[in-house]
């Protein structure tokens, strides 16, 4: 298979200013790609060279006292597959510049700070590249659906979330901002997967069936939280996430795409290479 233009794909997903409507985007699509699942995998690995090649000259150029990093912000509904897209994109990197983060339900610690502090602990230094499994967004979206801040609070947290990541941006943090969609039916049936394996049990929390009661708020919680917060800094990417194969080849483009976008170069020495080649042949047998 002949390689893909790649950011065709990037381009496809970016959400563009203005209302979100998630029920018109399609949960089953694969925009930007024209092959099947077989090509699709293929199409991913084949991005694995160039992924490790970027992320190392990334991690070279914090370590000469560069600024920039890479912050992949995963968002969606349970079973959308947060933790597939880490194994099988994330996973092709090397794991000592990457750092994952995943955010659970605040302690009563972070509870008693602004709901950013916790998130700005999490980030990525220089030279790394940063992945939250879910993010301050659950502030926006759990909190607004199960009523767990009021209301003038969480219209305050759309503008503070889109200061914070002007700010983060400005300082040199890529921000790629991923919402998993995934269709409700194929929810059913990753949890009815998971109920059927008992190797899969462990997976499995009561809770999701609470939650997936409550779908259609959730996506109108998207809907706002996307459109608020879609800045010309920070823009949202949405990715049909009920092909599984889709959803990795996807993410690993877009991370590929903002990894060359900050064109790289390896550092210059800060010595001299000659005399250091010199010192080496010329001494003494140990």
């Amino acid at each position: 298979m002949t390689a893909f233009p790649t950011s065709d794909l990037t381009s496809s997903l970016r959400i563009p200013p203005g209302p979100v409507d998630l029920a018109s985007i399609d949960t089953d699509a694969a925009p930007g790609f024209e092959g099947k699942k077989a090509d699709g995998e293929a199409a991913l690995l084949a991005l694995e060279t160039e992924l490790a090649d970027l992320q190392e000259r990334l991690f070279a150029d914090g370590k000469a006292g560069g600024n920039r990093s890479i912050l992949l912000v995963l968002q969606g509904m349970d079973t959308s597959g947060k933790g597939g897209t880490l194994r099988s994109t994330v996973g092709l990197m090397d794991p000592q510049g990457v750092r994952i983060t995943s955010f659970k339900a605040p302690t009563e610690e972070e509870r008693s700070h602004d709901f950013l502090w916790r998130i700005e602990k999490a980030l990525p230094s220089v030279g790394l590249i940063g992945v939250f499994d879910r993010s301050h967004y659950e502030d926006v979206l759990i909190a607004r659906v199960r009523g767990l801040a009021p209301a003038e609070e969480i219209e305050r947290r759309y503008g503070a979330i889109n200061d914070w990541e002007a700010a983060l941006a400005a300082r040199g943090t890529t921000i790629i901002k991923c919402m998993l969609h995934i269709s409700a039916e194929e929810q059913r049936i990753r949890l009815a997967a998971r109920l059927d394996d008992p190797t899969k049990h462990w997976k499995f929390n009561p809770g999701d069936l609470d939650e997936r009661e409550l779908w259609p708020a959730y996506q109108e919680a998207y809907d706002v939280a996307i459109e608020r917060t879609n800045a010309e800094s920070a823009r949202w990417h949405v990715i049909p996430a009920d092909k599984k194969w889709y959803r990795n080849l996807a993410i690993g483009t877009l991370l590929l795409d903002a990894l060359r976008s900050l064109d790289l170069q390896w550092p210059a020495a800060d010595f001299d290479v000659a005399e250091q080649k010199s010192r080496l042949e010329n001494e003494m047998p140990l």
